[in-house]
């Protein structure tokens, strides 16, 4: 493995060939520490994004990222991981434990009580109970309306992240959340919106253990709750540029057939909250294709007709902009079931965090990740678990 000296200088020297550099973080509580170890990876590399954008703890993550200059981003996001996380298993787990079935079994079911625990208790930094319960609350109120309160994850917000830097828009910042009463998925982004707490607050919203937060009088859920990513948001950006996309998911949409419930209701999660990139992908080539075949075409036309309606139009929609789409996926322990989004254990988040960073150590090891695509569509797509790289 590089010491950290070398892998930063040989960062510096392979600078991507692209117009824009986008981080995409999905939402899923307490494995978005996964995605901070992606981000010392690339950081290490050498590579800062130019946009970053996210959906509940994503958006969180991303406010950390887009909040902090580049020398400080990896500390902020160690200490919001260190702050919301506890060491309870890592006094209980002996390490000769963690490898073994037996391991295994015992990881699993303290993995069970600390989610258990901060079901019960709450997260520090981040949520606490509601007591009492909202049930016990008048109705109409928005004490009513979740289990628990996020007022401690307005204060670290704010101690974590210069929201002057976001909205000064050095680094382009976007979280989606979606809207109460239209239903309508909406993105606050630092070009359209002056950027706080609130807005970082709204994505990760999540109903009913979370309450909406309130913007200009409407209220807003977790983006989640329509697209668990915010691929498509860049994607469709204008105006196109060449982009190299790190899409950073939490939930993987593969997986096997469930044995009992306990397993049906965890690969249901997933299923629900993946972000189904493949399948997004496939259809953005299709469409950079007839971009590029458009674009083509319209140079061969004569220059009388260039000037012609229908071939202004058709210049509206033709391009030759490129994209690198880089896929990175959390993929679950055996030991992890449906509470491991909620399960805030020190030990779980060095393990997910340090999955996140050799995961983005290895996919940039391939050596056409920096590189411009050359394919008709003008897109690449990497997928570490597709290519099975080592």
């Amino acid at each position: 493995m590089l010491k950290v000296e070398q892998r930063k200088e040989l960062g510096a020297e392979r600078r991507a060939p692209f117009e824009c550099i986008a981080l995409l973080l999905q939402g899923g509580g307490a494995l978005g520490a996964y995605q901070a170890g992606v981000y010392e990876a690339l950081s290490e590399a050498g590579i800062h994004p130019d946009w970053v954008a996210g959906i509940s703890i994503g958006a969180v993550n991303s406010a950390i990222i887009a909040g902090n200059p580049p020398e400080k981003r990896v500390e902020k996001l160690r200490g919001f991981w260190e702050l919301v996380t506890n060491d309870v298993l890592g006094r209980w787990m002996p390490d000769f434990l963690t490898s073994s079935m037996r391991g295994d079994w015992l990881r699993g079911l303290l993995n069970q009580v600390s989610a258990n625990s901060a079901m019960l208790g709450g997260v520090p930094g981040f949520f606490t109970p509601r007591r009492p319960p909202p049930w016990l609350r008048p109705m109409g109120t928005i004490e009513a309306t979740s289990f628990y309160d996020t007022a401690k994850l307005k204060s670290t917000l704010e101690s974590l992240v210069d929201f002057d830097r976001i909205n000064a828009q050095e680094t382009r910042f976007s979280v989606g959340a979606v809207n109460v009463r239209s239903g309508n998925f909406v993105y606050f982004d630092s070009t359209t919106h002056t950027i706080g707490p609130e807005h970082v607050m709204a994505s990760g919203a999540l109903p009913p253990g979370f309450a909406a937060v309130e913007i200009e009088g409407e209220s807003y859920w977790d983006g989640g709750l329509v697209s668990n990513t915010p691929l498509q948001w860049v994607l469709d950006s204008a105006p196109r540029r060449d982009t190299l996309a790190f899409q950073v998911d939490l939930w993987n949409a593969r997986g096997g057939f469930p044995g009992n419930l306990a397993e049906v209701q965890t690969r249901q999660k997933e299923i629900q909250s993946s972000s189904r990139t493949r399948a997004n992908t496939d259809q953005f080539k299709r469409a950079q294709r007839i971009r590029n075949t458009v674009a083509a075409l319209l140079e061969r036309l004569p220059d009388d007709l260039k000037g012609e309606p229908n071939a202004k139009l058709l210049r509206s929609i033709a391009d030759r902009k490129v994209y690198n789409m880089v896929h990175l996926i959390y993929r679950a322990k055996a030991y992890e079931g449906n509470s491991k989004d909620y399960e805030f254990s020190r030990l779980s988040m060095e393990t997910h965090w340090g999955a996140g960073y050799h995961d983005t150590v290895r996919t940039l090891r391939h050596p056409d990740v920096l590189k411009r695509p050359t394919n008709l569509e003008g897109v690449a797509v990497f997928d570490l678990e597709r290519d099975d790289r080592g």
